[in-house]
């Protein structure tokens, strides 16, 4: 495993979010959703997430998720993904970073 120093990881901008809205993607390549997210005073996002083992949408909406939002835009398919949506890739599927309580959106990540 390559060592980074702090400067490095303060590179990445790590913020709260909330999904505000769920859609199917039959599109993507991978089984995923469209994920809108409401990130505060950075505005709502869009997101593509491959995480449909383990959530079911309406689950989904209404969560606090992190995500990095300086990684710039990709195209997934049809649809552009404006940041990434942090998880854990287990045996069963990705779970979601999540906050351990409500916070306000936007926060970084310190």
């Amino acid at each position: 495993m390559e060592t980074i120093n702090p400067n490095d990881f303060s590179k990445v901008d790590i913020r709260t979010g909330k999904i505000i809205k769920v859609e199917d993607f039959p599109s993507a390549n991978k089984p995923a959703y469209k994920l809108t997210i409401d990130f505060g005073p950075l505005g709502v996002k869009n997101s593509s997430a491959q995480i449909t083992k383990l959530y079911k949408k309406e689950d989904l909406v209404g969560m606090e998720i992190l995500a990095v939002v300086n990684l710039g835009q990709k195209q997934v398919a049809d649809f552009i993904s404006e940041v990434l949506v942090l998880g854990v890739d287990t045996e069963e599927g990705v779970v979601l970073l999540t906050t351990e309580r409500e916070v306000a959106l936007g926060k970084k990540i310190s």
